[in-house]
């Protein structure tokens, strides 16, 4: 997709669950790259270089910022 530019790299489908809910939330326009192939084998991961998040680069500010909350969030972490 055009203009779409990776905004962050994950090892396991499990640390996306959240994340896609507040993306949704968000009205961010997003996809994951590599999501299915590591749902289905999952030690594929680090050869292809991870679940990358796809943002368009307008949105990368704000998804930078949902990242950050998500991380410091007492609560919920991504591991």
């Amino acid at each position: 997709m055009k203009d779409f530019i990776t905004a962050a790299v994950f090892s396991y489908p499990h640390e996306i669950a959240i994340l896609k809910h507040l993306l949704t939330e968000a009205g961010i326009n997003f996809y994951f790259e590599n999501e299915t192939i590591t749902a289905i084998a999952p030690l594929y991961s680090h050869a292809l270089g991870g679940i990358k998040l796809k943002v368009h680069t307008n949105d990368l500010d704000t998804v930078k910022e949902i990242l950050k909350n998500l991380e410091d969030s007492n609560n919920l972490k991504i591991v």
